[in-house]
């Protein structure tokens, strides 16, 4: 069986397709949403636990999400970021990479999925932003492996949003400017369809701007303006002033005005903050989103008059101020997708639909392209010791691609050159990504005399092969995908096997880790008599798991989090 996975940077779903279209894979909770949150336990709750269990449990999805502010020491968020960095993730005692990270919500997703459809999951299609260079995409792949998951394809996000607003629509001839800004990520598309194909034009992005942006500008405005400064918060500090911000954030959606109350060393402090503040605070953000959406257009070498329809997908575009830069600055009121949070994860779904030969959709075609321009280094005789640039494969080159370049000696009798392979846009190689060198013999010769060719040929998967030739027929030629920082067969093996070690509770469990993790973060959250509820219930509770069936802990569950959610009303002051 192969689905369709959205890996987003808050929250990631699963997909498949069925004859009446794709559709959501409900997680354990019965929701359509898993937080890309992961948390380690090293004391798990005795009635969860057994002697022979590891000493460490992973939490993923709500769970993790409610113990991350209370043990922001030991929880991992916005961590797709970084995938394919040496960059840690400290949780406790142990340490990550963010493809390690994701690889748990992936196992998550495929678990979750096998029990829904009563199969076994044996490969995905997994989306990535479209800007995601090289190693970012094989870290990825990596995730899935270690999930148990084979993945021969990914799909950039804003290619799987547009097949799946093609397939809502019904319209075959249309081009779309498709924007999707998530958690973490900006990617923007100018896609056009015809018949039976999806043509991806061209591609810009920003990785590191999402929702999480405009929370952190609130939440810094809030520190200055009661006189405190954020980086000194402690971890839980931050986290909890972080929630908050996004609650404010959200409310901002459906009114003119929102309103933070947060309890710190200095006692209570609030704030109101109204939707022109909002703006002016996300003014350099929304600045960027702009150079982004210009960036694609241009690429495309087309018009706001060329495109038919903005579709603005991904959750962070329910945002008004996000949707109203957008009519404003493309002169066009953009359309919403109905489930922005869900349209990329359907794309995907319908990927793994063709790619499993479903009848309906089989001769469907996808175009892709390369997103960062390909080319290699050449001595700069105005400074030695730098390479500039020179593009092969520009960016936005339709995939599969080939392209050939000539270049000749630079040294009186040279007998050897090397092509050292960059990725990137910058005009200084020592900014752009290093992929790899293959180095040719060549005829002795003064300088400039003798010549070498070199191709580069990039296919729809990312793996790129560099073939050199000189005068004389002789040829060297390399595969490159992207493995220069990332774990050997035998690292790989080893750390899935370890990974594999960590506990996992059972799924179904999990509706209990989220009463219990969120009855302690709310513990200790609310003073008096509240406190004594929150503790009578948690004793209630561990007896009724302790003792009770299936049909008791069902119905334990249902009424603790009623009293769990009233609580919570209280300490917001909704009640």
């Amino acid at each position: 069986m192969i689905i369709g996975i959205d890996l987003g940077t808050t929250n990631s779903l699963a997909a498949y397709y069925t004859d009446e279209g794709p559709k959501i894979i409900p997680n354990r909770l019965g929701r359509r949403l898993t937080p890309s949150v992961v948390s380690m336990d090293s004391e798990t709750p005795p009635h969860i636990r057994s002697a022979e269990d590891e000493e460490y449990q992973v939490y993923v999805g709500d769970s993790a999400v409610e113990r991350g502010l209370l043990h922001p020491e030991s929880t991992a968020s916005v961590f797709k970021r970084d995938m394919g960095s040496r960059k840690q993730f400290h949780l406790g005692h142990k340490s990550f990479l963010a493809e390690e990270l994701s690889s748990f919500v992936l196992r998550a997703l495929k678990e979750d999925a096998e029990h829904y459809l009563g199969e076994e999951v044996t490969e995905a299609v997994i989306s990535v932003p479209a800007y995601f260079n090289d190693e970012q995409r094989f870290a990825t792949k990596e995730a899935g492996e270690m999930a148990g998951l084979r993945v021969e394809r990914l799909v950039n996000e804003p290619s799987a949003a547009a097949l799946a607003c093609r397939s809502e629509s019904g319209e075959e001839d249309s081009s779309f400017l498709v924007v999707d800004l998530g958690g973490g990520t900006l990617d923007v598309s100018v896609v056009e369809c015809f018949e039976q194909v999806i043509e991806i034009q061209a591609v810009a992005g920003d990785n590191h701007l999402g929702g999480d942006d405009f929370d952190h500008r609130i939440a810094e405005h809030f520190c200055r303006e009661h006189g405190l400064v954020f980086e000194l918060l402690s971890p839980g500090d931050q986290a909890e002033l972080l929630k908050k911000a996004e609650q404010c954030k959200r409310a901002l959606t459906a009114s003119s005005a929102g309103m933070i109350e947060f309890s710190g060393d200095k006692g209570t402090m609030g704030m109101f903050l109204t939707g022109a503040q909002f703006t002016e605070l996300s003014a350099p953000l929304l600045v960027r989103l702009e150079k982004v959406l210009r960036q694609a257009l241009k690429d495309a070498g087309k018009t706001m008059g060329d495109i038919d329809q903005v579709v603005l997908v991904g959750g962070s575009c329910k945002m008004p101020l996000v949707r109203q830069f957008i009519a404003k600055i493309l002169e066009r009121e953009p359309y919403l997708c109905g489930r922005p949070d869900e349209i990329v994860a359907l794309g995907a779904g319908i990927y793994a639909g063709i790619k499993s030969r479903q009848a309906e959709i089989r001769d469907v075609i996808l175009t892709d392209i390369c997103p960062f321009t390909l080319g290699v280094g050449i001595v700069d005789y105005d400074n030695p010791d730098d390479l500039i640039m020179s593009s092969v494969i520009e960016r936005n080159s339709v995939l599969p691609v080939s392209r050939m370049r000539e270049y000749v000696t630079t040294a009186d009798n040279q007998r050897k050159v090397a092509f050292r392979v960059f990725q990137g846009e910058s005009i200084h190689c020592s900014q752009n990504q290093y992929m790899g060198t293959v180095e040719l013999e060549v005829p002795p010769a003064p300088k400039g005399r003798e010549a070498a060719l070199v191709r580069l040929t990039y296919d729809i998967n990312g793996i790129l092969e560099v073939e050199a030739m000189n005068r004389l027929g002789q040829r060297a030629g390399k595969v490159i995908m992207s493995r220069k920082v990332r774990m050997s067969e035998e690292e790989l093996k080893r750390r899935t096997a370890e990974l594999e070690a960590i506990k996992r509770s059972p799924r179904e469990e999990a509706a209990n880790q989220l009463v219990i993790s969120r009855a302690e973060r709310l513990y200790a959250e609310v003073l008096g008599n509240d406190r004594e509820v929150i503790s009578q219930l948690l004793r209630w509770f561990s007896q009724i798991l302790g003792e009770g069936g299936p049909a008791a802990v069902a119905a334990a569950q249902k009424k603790a989090m009623e009293t769990l959610d009233y609580i919570e009303r209280k300490l917001n002051g909704d009640v």
